[in-house]
């Protein structure tokens, strides 16, 4: 059993800097811990805006980046890009006609970032 995620978690990107909370916009009607419960489909730039610089040479501006800089990788701002929903999600819980977000789902970015959840303050109530 897992931990939901709700407003506010934070989620890190494996090419990312710094740590970024999550915003709900999926639906606001049921709460956890008197948060809204995230879903699969808080997967926009808009719930994650961004994990301060981005390491990956196959983000085009981090390329650019070190392409000026002869070669020395050289990290520029993140800004995501999702290509998907948030994976597995709960199987079995449905927030809002759509599967519940716990705390082992993965988000990936179109430039090789694998996003997970390091820290939901919901860890009184579990979801599979």
């Amino acid at each position: 059993m897992g931990f939901p995620v709700v407003n506010g978690s934070m989620c890190m990107c494996s090419f990312g800097a710094a740590p970024c909370p999550l915003v709900v916009t999926s639906q606001m009607q049921t709460l956890g811990m008197n948060m809204p419960v995230a879903t699969i489909m808080d997967n926009t730039p808009a719930n994650l805006p961004t994990f301060g610089m981005c390491t990956t040479p196959s983000n085009p501006a981090v390329a650019s980046a070190t392409a000026a800089a002869l070669g020395v990788l050289t990290p520029a701002p993140c800004v995501p890009v999702f290509t998907a929903p948030w994976a597995p999600g709960s199987p079995t819980v449905l927030v809002g006609n759509k599967p519940a977000l716990n705390n082992s789902s993965k988000l990936m970015c179109a430039y090789g970032g694998v996003v997970s959840i390091t820290m939901s303050p919901a860890t009184t109530i579990t979801v599979p």
